[in-house]
């Protein structure tokens, strides 16, 4: 279990803390939502989470049998809807070496669109990934 606290600002800006490291980041309102948009929203965080978690997997999958990810790369685009305002679509891009071998890569990109933070989504929100 990981604990992280968290404290609003004021000015739709809050600041969270990783317990165990001690690290923070901060969230504000985006511009159209009352904010100002300096830093990550907290539904970019869940783009971002997205993204990085499957990178993380498919990373960790490659260390697992000593294929070489380096230089992988990836993006995220979050589309907004209303009435609820939530997120309504993620399109993710993973850029994988272009060296992987075909069995490589398509073992990894099975394990990266397992990742937990996948799993874990609403089935109302689109998500569409690509890899590269």
């Amino acid at each position: 279990m990981v604990r992280i606290e968290a404290s609003y600002d004021g000015n739709l800006r809050c600041t969270a803390t990783h317990a165990p490291s001690g690290n923070q980041l901060i969230t504000d309102a985006p511009l159209d939502n009352k904010g100002k948009g300096e830093s990550f929203s907290p539904t970019d965080l869940l783009a971002t989470s997205m993204l990085t978690c499957i990178m993380t997997i498919v990373a960790i999958r490659a260390d697992s049998k000593n294929i070489s990810v380096e230089g992988m790369t990836g993006s995220v685009e979050k589309s907004m809807a209303a009435n609820p305002r939530r997120i309504a679509k993620l399109e993710v891009v993973i850029n994988l070496p272009s060296d992987l071998e075909i069995v490589e890569r398509a073992w990894l990109i099975t394990e990266g669109c397992n990742c937990p933070v996948c799993v874990s989504v609403s089935e109302s929100m689109e998500v569409d990934i690509t890899f590269q």
